[in-house]
């Protein structure tokens, strides 16, 4: 089956991470309405909530894209881990 590149974008989405240790990153975005997102980092995991509304939702003008924000983390996070 021969797919057109319009045909990949339809249905992904992608979470951009705002502060925090993972800041700037994009991971992949199954359910667009969920208001946080757990991540592991080391042997902890970061808390990221969602701000605002989901960008991009045309059918031609890329993935669907949501922001969230750090909130906390389940341990201390020390830098010199990373």
């Amino acid at each position: 089956m021969i797919r057109h590149a319009r045909d990949y974008g339809e249905h992904m989405a992608i979470a951009r991470l705002h502060g925090g240790p993972l800041d700037g990153q994009i991971l992949p975005l199954e359910d667009t309405e969920q208001d946080s997102l757990i991540a592991p980092y080391g042997a902890t995991q970061v808390i990221y909530r969602r701000q605002g509304d989901a960008g991009n939702t045309g059918t031609s003008d890329g993935p669907t894209e949501v922001a969230f924000w750090f909130v906390e983390s389940s341990d201390d996070i020390n830098p010199s881990d990373d």
